[in-house]
């Protein structure tokens, strides 16, 4: 990266570093993620977000490692519906496996906070019996034994480490009042705390990118109803994403995000948390990009998007004061709060016609018929306001205009007092669209 790359990066990630501020994370990953080569960038990572003042629980498991500590023992176990099945047999090489996984995840977070030359101040990994369980008992004839669910999470306890400066690390064992101990789901558990906690966001790490369609492409966001639908759709889901996928789903009902990163990409996790788009899979009660219109705090917002486009001459330059002015006629197109594209409509209401005008799609966004959305938004905001054609002047795109339904037309076509305004040194040229009734 050069210099200014880094410098713009920087500057760009800004709101996102006051935003995520004091807020709470819950981070899991499994064993895979353990033994992966990439795993310690994804500790300094961690170590990063926990500098910044982000409140990080972090949840492990330990499938991998506790296959291996069975196969050493001999003891062979099955999986039914992606949970073991934990005889008392099997539970001391669990125990053992999950444990060792543990130290080697606090042993890699001092590492993280040595190299981060924290240890002048308070941080500390804190780790215990945070994790009530139960057994899961017998589900369709098959008796799990000593494999459990989450019973009760000790949110209290766990704040009180997190505003003391600590990184709370819970692991796949649960505990009951009577001394018993669970093998338990490391997603489930990471869904237990954050649903405990009202966490800000879920953060799933896995092999994948994230959520990949049919065609191996990365579906970047999803809605729980899209979840939803997407999960009804597997017959018998068998890898780790969809696993972490239903887990989430059922976490935002009381989690503000969720999101499904991979823990083999260096950087992932500063990506997702720091940039518009992010790395992975975003799920979300409703879209995170919206339609809306503007108000007079999006006038820097607006500027800053149609600032490039003024210069290069495809729009008329606007003041601040001119569009603070004109600000309530516009319609945005926001993304995780930043403006990724804009119009306005400026009405002539005694000719029932109205101007499309500053038209501007932000470049990295232009491939998403954004454009068709704003122009949706604006004939049914014109509708509303009674008008019944739009017409819009333009020296650059006048073909994306036709292809939409607007036909060349004349200055004189225009409202009276709109040509009297018109530019002839500009030499626009003008398209008119009449509006089907609502």
């Amino acid at each position: 990266m050069h210099t200014q790359d880094y410098v713009k990066w920087f500057r760009a990630s800004s709101p996102y570093i006051n935003a995520h501020r004091d807020k709470t994370f819950v981070v899991a990953f499994g064993g895979e993620a353990v033994q992966h080569a990439n795993f310690m960038h994804v500790i300094q990572d961690i170590v990063l977000l926990h500098s910044l003042g982000i409140r990080m629980v972090l949840v492990h498991g330990a499938r991998p490692q506790i296959d291996a500590r069975l196969q050493e023992s001999g003891i062979s176990t099955r999986v039914e519906q992606h949970r073991r099945v934990t005889d008392l047999a099997a539970l001391p090489a669990v125990i053992e496996a999950i444990g060792r996984t543990r130290i080697q995840v606090e042993a890699g977070l001092s590492q993280g906070i040595a190299a981060a030359h924290l240890q002048g101040s308070k941080t500390q990994v804190a780790s215990g019996n945070f994790i009530t369980a139960r057994p899961y008992g017998v589900r369709n004839g098959v008796d799990y034994q000593h494999s459990g669910e989450v019973r009760k999470v000790n949110a209290e306890a766990i704040r009180t480490q997190l505003h003391n400066g600590a990184l709370v690390l819970l692991s796949p064992l649960g505990f009951s009042p009577t001394g018993e101990v669970f093998n338990l789901l490391w997603e489930e558990v990471a869904e237990a705390a954050a649903v405990a906690l009202q966490a800000d966001k879920l953060i799933y790490l896995n092999a994948d990118t994230g959520v990949l369609g049919d065609s191996g492409e990365l579906i970047r966001e999803l809605t729980v109803p899209q979840a939803t639908d997407l999960l009804g759709k597997l017959d018998e889901p068998r890898s780790n994403p969809h696993f972490t996928l239903i887990s989430a789903t059922r976490a935002l009902k009381q989690v503000g995000r969720a999101h499904l990163i991979s823990y083999q990409t260096d950087g992932a996790l500063l990506q997702e948390l720091f940039t518009v788009d992010g790395s992975g899979t975003l799920i979300t009660q409703q879209s995170f990009e919206n339609i809306r219109n503007a108000t007079i705090e999006d006038v820097g917002g607006v500027l800053e998007l149609i600032e490039p486009l003024e210069q290069e001459g495809i729009l008329v330059r606007r003041s601040r004061e001119l569009l603070e002015t004109e600000i309530p006629q516009f319609t945005l197109i926001e993304r995780d709060e930043k403006i990724i594209a804009c119009a306005a409509l400026n009405p002539f209401t005694a000719d029932r016609t109205g101007e499309l005008a500053c038209v501007a799609v932000h470049p990295d966004y232009r491939h998403g018929k954004r454009g068709d959305q704003l122009l949706q938004a604006i004939e049914q905001r014109a509708r509303g306001m009674g008008l019944n054609r739009l017409f819009v002047l333009t020296t650059r795109t006048a073909h994306w205009f036709m292809e939409r339904g607007f036909t060349a037309a004349t200055v004189t076509e225009l409202p009276q007092h709109r040509q009297s305004l018109y530019n002839y040194q500009r030499n626009s040229k003008v398209f008119i669209k009449i509006l089907d009734p609502a």
